[in-house]
């Protein structure tokens, strides 16, 4: 039995709904984490797909390596028989209690952090912030989630991990958004929305700095986390 971290879409909306990717406006990022902080509590997964009345929240991470993209596409043999051959921008997944209880805040950094190290491994370092929201009520499983999008800024190697599932690889924003153009019905809903509005992130940012020197036996070596 899966729990997951929701909030109630009255809480988390007011009285409007937002479609697709919306970035950060001044103090958009503090209020919709207090909302998140205030109003989002645990709930058995399998009721949450059911209630539209209630948001899933999402954490969802681009990885940015200097503007190039980390362009994944799901292979047959993966779990989810609807994403098989599907391209995404995006590493997300639930957040649940495991993650932490005490503080929803903590808990969507935590379930960042896992997401991103069970779907790929970075030889780097990296620098994550929150840059916005992803909502589509379009579809019914839509209706049930919500997207917290973190551009994650990376300084090294990426691989996926389960590769029998997954492939991916870095590719220039220009190749991406051309790939969009033309193959549009092969991303995920949450990646095209993302990659409509990707000028609305702003600058690219800057590389992580590589993390210091230590020393292994008497010589210096550089680690990564």
């Amino acid at each position: 039995m899966e729990f997951v971290l929701v909030v109630p879409r009255a809480r988390l909306f007011d009285d409007r709904y937002p479609h697709g990717f919306e970035p950060f406006g001044p103090g958009d990022r503090e209020r919709l984490l207090e909302r998140v902080r205030a109003h989002g509590y645990f709930v058995e997964r399998r009721h949450a797909e059911r209630d539209p009345a209630l948001k899933q929240v999402i954490p969802y991470a681009l990885l940015d390596r200097g503007g190039d993209l980390f362009l994944m596409r799901r292979l047959p043999r993966g779990g989810e028989a609807r994403l098989h051959g599907k391209l995404s921008v995006g590493v997300g997944g639930h957040v649940n209690p495991v993650d932490g209880a005490a503080d929803a805040l903590d808990a969507l950094d935590a379930a960042l952090r896992r997401e991103v190290a069970e779907e790929v491994a970075i030889e780097g370092t990296t620098e994550a912030a929150p840059v916005g929201i992803l909502n589509d009520d379009a579809t019914a499983v839509g209706a049930v989630h919500f997207g917290l999008v973190y551009r994650v800024a990376v300084a090294g190697e990426v691989r996926v991990r389960e590769r029998d599932a997954l492939e991916g690889a870095f590719s220039s924003r220009e190749e991406v958004l051309a790939r969009l153009a033309r193959e549009r019905d092969r991303f995920e809903t949450w990646s095209a929305l993302l990659l409509d509005r990707l000028d609305a992130l702003g600058p690219v940012p800057a590389a992580p700095p590589p993390p210091p020197a230590r020393r292994v036996r008497g010589r210096a070596t550089s680690g990564t986390r």
